[in-house]
């Protein structure tokens, strides 16, 4: 099992599909990142060599920012936008979209179960 950057890449998959499970690596990068290191993006990871391996960590830490490193500096422009009250720091704040979305009838991932409020049948005439 080949471990880039903190994270075990699943064996049976293709190199073009393991790289984008480490946090920071996407698909569009993923080409660039085979490219570079002159490898087969079908090569299943169980069929790389050590040499190999060793390359794409050596790019990797050398060109992306990936997992931890990527996660704090994440989380530290969230906690910037809160500590000096812009919207978006607002909207993160009460756990409400950030970017533009509705939020009358959607949003459910980010506001949580929806909260049923009493009062709201329609009255008999």
């Amino acid at each position: 099992m080949a471990r880039i950057a903190g994270v075990d890449l699943p064996r049976d998959k293709a190199i073009k599909y393991a790289l984008p499970l480490i946090y920071g690596i996407g698909k569009h990068n993923v080409d660039n990142l085979i490219e570079k290191s002159g490898l087969d993006p079908r090569r299943k990871v169980r069929d790389l060599t050590e040499p190999e391996i060793s390359k794409l960590r050596e790019i990797i830490d050398s060109e992306y920012q990936v997992e931890g490193d990527l996660r704090r500096e994440v989380q530290g422009n969230i906690r910037r936008l809160i500590e000096i009250g812009s919207y978006r720091g607002l909207r993160h704040r009460r756990g409400l979209p950030t970017r533009g979305q509705r939020t009358r009838s959607n949003a459910r991932s980010r506001k949580g179960k929806a909260k049923t409020v009493a009062g709201k049948k329609k009255a008999k005439k």
